[in-house]
């Protein structure tokens, strides 16, 4: 049994909330208990639907989704097919979700308050310093890192995925430098949302702002969670994240039901 208090960190999937872009939102058909009931009565060759209780059967839902839909666990797989090109060993092929280790998935968490930062912004390193400094926690390895944004309040607004800041490459490679590998958002990406990626792009011509915070895991891996919610319930420090991947076989993600437990 867990000792603590349970906080629901996780984003449902839905078809009424919208968290996607048009080609990425899921499809959910809900089956009733009177459709279960004729599904049942054709594998018990003469049985009635009239002849179960109250005329029921089971209820079942069809879901079409991507991995990527709610709250998920990006793989290094997602966002490159070699990882590691900064460890002096050398790249290696990128694990995907079904290849994550277990033991990276309950630790001590640490919430990054930057709720104050505009929509688009680039997290630096620097940013991610003085708010560590500012919650007096020093990094330690395999800490999992989680990043409230203002996106948060946007949730169910159908521009929620041109909302909050973003993560940015020197950010990223400051939290792995130190030894995390598993960190999380409640926005829709980990990096500035793509409106604002596609200006600057537009603005200087350079590609290393296209999906820089993501692209760093072709440096170094780590696994990151996406739309998670109610991180501004979390205190700073002082909780565990328990964040278990589904496995799908050879995927860049999966979908996740994160917890925080806080102690009582």
């Amino acid at each position: 049994m867990i000792a603590g208090r349970l906080i629901d960190i996780s984003m449902p999937i839905s078809a009424r909330v919208i968290t996607d872009p048009p080609p990425m939102r899921p499809r959910i058909s809900y089956r009733a208990h009177t459709d279960g009931a004729h599904d049942i009565a054709a594998i018990f060759p003469g049985l009635l639907p009239k002849q179960l209780p109250d005329a029921e059967g089971w209820a079942v839902e069809d879901v079409t989704l991507t991995t990527h839909s709610g709250s998920h666990m990006d793989a290094p797989w997602h966002y490159h097919s070699t990882t590691d090109h900064a460890e002096a060993s050398g790249p290696r092929p990128s694990p995907t979700i079904d290849q994550a280790p277990l033991d990276l998935f309950m630790r001590p968490g640490v919430k990054l308050d930057f709720r104050h930062l505009p929509d688009g912004q680039v997290v630096s390193a620097a940013d991610v310093e003085a708010e560590l400094s500012r919650i007096g926690h020093a990094l330690a390895p395999l800490d999992i890192v989680l990043v409230n944004t203002s996106a948060a309040a946007a949730y169910g607004d159908p521009d929620f995925h041109n909302r909050g800041c973003g993560m940015g490459r020197e950010a990223t490679l400051y939290l792995t430098e130190r030894g995390v590998q598993v960190v999380g958002t409640d926005a829709w990406s980990w990096d500035a949302p793509f409106s604002f990626t596609a200006a600057r792009f537009a603005r200087d011509g350079d590609p290393a702002v296209i999906w820089e915070g993501h692209k760093a895991g072709r440096e170094r891996a780590y696994y990151q969670m996406e739309k998670l919610q109610n991180l501004e319930a979390l205190p700073p420090t002082g909780f565990t994240v328990i964040c278990f991947p589904v496995k799908i076989e050879a995927a860049s993600a999966g979908w996740v039901r994160a917890v925080a437990v806080l102690p009582q």
